[in-house]
This record gives C-alpha cells, structure tokens and sequence, in this order.
C-alpha cells in the first residue's frame, strides 16, 4: 500500500491510499478538485472514503467525488451521518479495505465525535494531534482532548502520525516560546524551516517525535509549568493542557 499527500484549502493535508490494483483510499476530502485530479493522474480507482470528523474542510469534498465514483463505501463518525455515510464507526470497530486491516479509536476534543483510523504503522488522526502542536477545542472539551492525547502517546512510538493540517513551523515557534532551552526542539525547528523553504511537508510525523518536541505531550514538565505560571504542584494535567492550549491561541 502506498500513500500519496494531496495540499488542498491552503493548509490542508488529503491523504490517499492505493494498492497496485490501483484501487484507493481517500481520507478527510475536504475538496474534491485536487483529489479527482490525482485519481486521473494515477488512473485509480476510488473504493471508500474516510472522514474522520464533520468539518467543512474535511467533508465538502465528499458529494463531487460520490458523483464520479457512485459505489465509493463510506465510513465515519455519527457527525458525519449526513454525508452520505455508508457505515457509522465508533471505538473498537475493525474493517477491512484493500487486503488492509483499520481499526476506529474515538480522539474526542477538536469534536465530540472525533475519530482516528489506524492500520500499522499508520494513524489518520485529522486534527487532534499536529506536529509539535494540537488541534483547537472549547473549554467543555478540554479534558477530552488531554485524554485523547493520552491515548495517542500509548501507540507504538514508530507509529507514523498522518495530520490534516501543515501547522508545524507556527507550533515549532511556540514550543520554543515555552521551553526556550530545549536544543532538540531547537534543532526541530530549524529541520522544519528548511523543509518548508522547500516546499516540503513536515508530516507525517511519530510518535516518538512528538514526544520529544510536543508541549501538550509534555504536561507534567516542570519547565512548561514555568513557561505558564503554574504552581509545580498542579495536580490535574489536562489544566495544564488547557492554559497550554489558551497560550497558544494568543501566540
């Protein structure tokens, strides 16, 4: 199985599947433009799309592309029901796609219904985890979204984190802001300059990485309670991960 990036909408990231059948994959079309002129350029044929949350730039792709490709199976969250959802997924459940085994864990927090697939090594997991930096969420949601994190970190550490958004120089600059000694971070930032200056992407990325140049997988860090004024002795870490959160909104 091999995986192409697609840019679309400015930031982001449309991953597609295929196999040497030339079947495919299609994972979060938030457009269908781009994606219909690779399966054109790559002469392949769309099988099953899927949406990890109910997103406008992750969903509005999904009705143009039905068009061209009518027996396309699709497969999400209950959010996403109205998006002509062949199966609704939820934690636990298995399927299989192209000889593939995906396995759906529920990464509540950017959403309520926020879902990630994973097939090893890989994990689609839309806009919860970003390189060096998370997705946006409301205060009601902040402990879901550590939790989520949680639940991430747990992932054998080569698991190769698929975003659906290029964030990471914005979330390199504020790691550095909060922990301003850390040279691996530092070193990070100048690997994801060059790259970009290139025009290249920064994910996917691991999880190994991340727990190396990732604030919000560093919650009990001393050194980032510092960074946010926090008493060292906080007990709760998703508190941290929400003024984390709020620091990073304003930076």
């Amino acid at each position: 199985m091999n995986i192409i990036r697609v840019s679309a909408l400015n930031t982001n990231y449309i991953w597609i599947l295929y196999n040497y059948s030339n079947e495919c994959i299609v994972i979060d079309p938030g457009e269908a433009v781009a994606v219909l002129k690779i399966l054109k350029r790559f002469q392949l044929v769309l099988r099953a799309i899927l949406l990890t949350h109910n997103h406008p730039d992750h969903v509005n792709g999904v009705s143009a592309l039905m068009q061209y490709f009518p027996k396309t199976i699709i497969y999400g969250p209950l959010e996403t029901k109205n998006n002509s959802v062949h199966f609704l997924v939820s934690e636990g459940d298995d399927f299989l796609l192209l000889q593939k085994k995906f396995r759906v864990f529920h990464f509540p927090g950017h959403t309520l219904g926020h879902i990630g697939f994973y097939s090893a090594p890989w994990l689609f997991c839309g806009d919860t985890v970003f390189s060096a930096g998370c997705g946006m969420f409301c205060a009601e949601l902040a402990q879901k979204m550590y939790e989520s994190f949680v639940k991430i970190r747990h992932f054998p550490c080569n698991t190769l984190i698929f975003s659906g958004h290029e964030y990471t120089l914005l979330n390199v600059n504020f790691a550095i802001s909060m922990l301003p000694h850390d040279q691996f971070i530092i070193n990070y930032r100048n690997r994801v300059i060059k790259l970009r200056e290139n025009n290249k992407a920064t994910v996917p990325t691991t999880i190994d990485l991340e727990l190396k140049v990732n604030p919000f997988f560093r919650c009990n860090n001393i050194d980032v309670k510092r960074s946010l004024n926090l008493s060292s002795d906080i007990k709760e870490k998703w508190q941290v991960f929400y003024e984390l959160r709020k620091k990073k909104d304003l930076f």
